[in-house]
């Protein structure tokens, strides 16, 4: 299954919901494997992103629908990359 990095900025009212209830990140994360995207991994960094996800989605279509949900929720803006492996990418680089 197709994995993709998802780079999310929370908005001030992110940072506030967190800050009230840090438990919400896993009830987000509850929330987008209900929207058929499993979050394999996620750190909390500092730098111009607040969080780094590693998730595993059947296409980028289910991407696009998480990136929506969370964004029309007004607490996040997110940006996803789809991912190969780099022995994936030899194998395509040696046919």
């Amino acid at each position: 299954m197709p994995k993709y990095l998802m780079l999310s900025q929370l908005s001030e009212q992110g940072l506030q919901t967190l800050r009230a209830n840090p438990e919400r990140v896993r009830e987000v994360n509850k929330d987008v494997e209900e929207l058929g995207v499993k979050v394999l991994h996620q750190w909390f960094v500092l730098g111009p992103h607040d969080f780094v996800n590693i998730v595993e989605a059947p296409d980028a279509s289910a991407i696009a629908k998480v990136s929506v949900a969370l964004g029309a929720r007004g607490s996040v803006h997110t940006q996803s990359y789809e991912m190969l492996e780099v022995e994936d990418l030899l194998n395509l680089l040696a046919e």
